[in-house]
């Protein structure tokens, strides 16, 4: 089948005369009795392939009364649906058959409107695929016609519901199914899925959600950056603001534009299956993700004044002296992420690049050491610097605190809580590389990675723009 971009799919909804529609009553509105007719009125959608220079909308309403057969008709097919004053209900139950399959490119526009101006104009539409997952789209001021405004997926059941109001001002629901074709088998039978982080679980406000592709998408294929990041969906009880910002090619961090609230659930889920990628391919199904945010720790460590400050949810709960970083081994600055924590861990010289034999040289055992980077930057036990402890900077670049200190520290804190040192003199802590990073991204900068907010940037201003991805 040879793809078309040109073409639209598009749902009509017209009635089988005017009086039809003006007989509908609203949903939850009793009917008259004494007039069986103004119980119920039928309302048929079109759904079909937009010929080429459109479908009027007048022709619309001539297929829909079925006074024209074949030609500019072909291609559409009707549903019928009855609308009574308990609601809309299907004629033809999309769950008790084969909804049909319409030949289409996923990547072409939906679009529903109606059939002509007589029919008066849209109040909502919703659009529900298989999966229980919504289509965004965008509902036009004028009430005319709606697009959606993320493509629809290959292989996949879509249920539409539409409100529509006559020039009366009369309300009606229907409702129609359709199913969009298989996608074409790629040569070596793999789609393009995405593994999402953090497992399942409890973490701290600074964690962050990470996607890893199974293949890449470069940076010289924006549509298709823009398609994969749009179906990658993250939602929030309470809602925040986030967005994603591609980390390389096959690697996508999101992260709110703050930490998360205390308590917030997060939910993590793609709708790439059957989504076109150009010459990429197809998406395929990927495994969805749900962590819950704790309490909010943070902890501030000052270098300069050598303390910690440790707070739950703003509220100060603990002040510690710590030492940290001394000239030569400045501790890095900037906001770090607890990334693991081990109850005794080996630490030698060497793994940081100090040379055995060497006046710098240790190999401790280290008690109650939280990691903060990938490169072994720990929060831990130093009873060997107790006394340098609150006075001065004697570490190779950890922060160092009291046993008693480190094991208050260890059992409070989890992965995802926020560790931040200032004015320790050190280099900036690099966003992504070597642990959680992101939070040293400014918001400006952060957005400047997604494929989303430079493709709004170049967005005429009559195109329907994207929903927030947290929605």
């Amino acid at each position: 089948m040879a793809k078309s971009r040109t073409k639209a799919w598009s749902a009509v909804a017209a009635v089988t005369g005017a009086a039809a529609l003006a007989l509908a009553h609203v949903p939850g509105r009793t009917a008259d009795a004494a007039d069986p007719a103004a119980a119920e009125a039928a309302v048929t959608l079109l759904v079909g392939h937009a010929l080429d220079g459109g479908l009027r909308g007048d022709s619309a309403v001539w297929c829909a009364a079925g006074a024209l057969r074949g030609g500019s008709c072909g291609t559409w097919q009707e549903q019928r649906v009855l609308a009574t004053a308990r609601g809309a209900t299907l004629l033809w139950d999309p769950a008790l058959g084969d909804a049909g399959e319409l030949p289409t490119d996923a990547g072409a526009p939906l679009e529903i409107a109606l059939a002509g101006a007589e029919a008066g104009r849209l109040t909502d539409v919703t659009v529900t695929d298989g999966h229980g997952r919504h289509l965004a789209g965008e509902l036009g001021a004028d009430g005319e016609r709606w697009r959606n405004t993320e493509p629809l997926r290959a292989g996949e059941g879509y249920t539409v519901r539409v409100g529509a109001q006559d020039g009366r001002g009369a309300l009606v629901g229907a409702s129609l199914a359709f199913r969009t074709a298989e996608p074409d088998a790629p040569a070596d039978g793999s789609r393009l899925t995405a593994d999402f982080g953090p497992r399942p679980g409890t973490y701290g406000a600074g964690e962050v959600v990470t996607a890893e592709l199974s293949d890449p998408v470069p940076a010289d294929d924006p549509d298709a950056r823009a398609r994969v990041e749009q179906a990658l969906q993250v939602t929030s009880q309470p809602r925040v603001e986030g967005a994603w910002h591609w980390v390389d090619s096959s690697t996508l961090h999101f992260r709110p534009r703050t930490y998360w609230p205390a308590h917030t659930v997060v939910r993590v889920r793609s709708g790439l299956d059957g989504v076109d990628l150009g010459e990429h391919g197809y998406g395929g199904p990927s495994e969805s993700v749900e962590f819950t945010v704790a309490d909010r720790i943070e902890a501030v460590t000052d270098s300069a004044a050598h303390e910690m400050t440790v707070r739950r949810n703003g509220r100060v709960i603990r002040t510690i002296p710590v030492t940290t970083g001394k000239a030569g081994f400045l501790t890095r600055s900037g906001i770090k992420v607890v990334l693991g924590k081990e109850a005794k861990v080996r630490m030698r010289g060497d793994s940081v690049g100090i040379k055995k034999g060497t006046k710098e040289f240790y190999d401790l055992p280290v008690l109650y050491a939280t990691r903060v980077t990938w490169s072994g930057e720990y929060v831990h036990a130093a009873p060997w610097s107790v006394d340098a402890q609150g006075e001065e900077n004697v570490s190779h670049g950890c922060t160092g605190m009291s046993t008693a200190d480190a094991a208050w520290f260890y059992e409070t804190v989890r992965e995802g809580d926020i560790v931040e040192v200032v004015n320790s003199g050190g280099e900036r802590m690099d966003p992504f590389g070597n642990g959680i990073g992101d939070w040293n991204m400014d918001w400006r900068t952060w957005l400047s990675g997604s494929a989303l907010t430079r493709a709004a940037a170049h967005r005429p201003p009559d195109t329907p723009a994207r929903l927030d991805p947290t929605t």
